[in-house]
């Protein structure tokens, strides 16, 4: 039971946080970003896990990896922009927190654009 441990080390950390706060809020920010990156590092052997399933998947549904690969760098940037807009609104900076956020959009919309061009030629090739 995988999640028991890591709700456990959430809970704990964020008891040990919420005492640190009080009195040494830089200690209790870098806790907080110590735990998330342990957390992470806990899961990527899961990530990498999906990852390898997805590629089977694709290649049996003969799926060219170049779409597969972007979605993955899509699904990267989404996760990556919203731990770090987290960090930054658990430093109390929540309109830092928004930029990050929208960076991480325009960049995901940046990536899905030659997607979306592919996409599009084909409609046209099968449009008279």
């Amino acid at each position: 039971m995988e999640i028991l441990q890591v709700v456990g080390m959430g809970l704990v950390s964020t008891i040990l946080i919420v005492v640190i706060r009080q009195r040494q809020p830089e200690m209790a920010l870098l806790l907080s970003l110590l735990v998330g990156v342990l957390l992470f590092l806990f899961l990527v052997n899961k990530i990498a896990v999906i990852i390898d399933i997805l590629q089977q998947l694709a290649s049996q549904a003969d799926i060219k990896m170049e779409y597969l690969n972007v979605i993955l760098k899509i699904i990267g940037v989404a996760y990556l922009a919203e731990f770090g807009a987290q960090i930054c609104r658990d430093a109390g900076e929540g309109a830092i927190a928004a930029k990050v956020e929208l960076a991480g959009k325009v960049i995901i919309m940046m990536m899905a654009l030659p997607v979306m061009m592919m996409l599009l030629e084909a409609i046209m090739r099968l449009l008279p």
